[in-house]
């Protein structure tokens, strides 16, 4: 199991564009769950729900604008990069990746 926590740079291709932010991963002390925040362009979200199994991290987030959602996301890690999707209601999928910041 690699490490999953740190802080990453993060760019997600969404239907308004690139959007680009840190996203920060939180492992718990047992490495089974983790907390930590997606700030950027469009304000900061809080991971809810996240939990990690091997190198997969699901999780989720509430979005205020441009109109209230809950985000489902899923990503793997694999060294320091990530790759997963945004799931966002009427909004489809968006991919998404984030590089550990060394």
């Amino acid at each position: 199991m690699s490490e999953v926590g740190g802080t990453y740079d993060f760019v997600a291709q969404s239907p308004m564009g690139e959007q680009t932010g840190t996203f920060t991963v939180v492992p718990s002390d047992d490495g089974t769950s983790f907390t930590g925040q997606l700030s950027g362009g469009m304000g900061t979200m809080d991971v809810q729900d996240g939990t990690i199994s091997g190198d997969t991290l699901t999780w989720q987030m509430k979005m205020g604008m441009p109109m209230p959602m809950t985000l489902d996301c899923q990503a793997t890690v694999d060294g320091d990069a990530v790759t997963g999707t945004i799931k966002a209601g009427i909004m489809g999928s968006m991919p998404f990746t984030a590089q550990r910041q060394s």
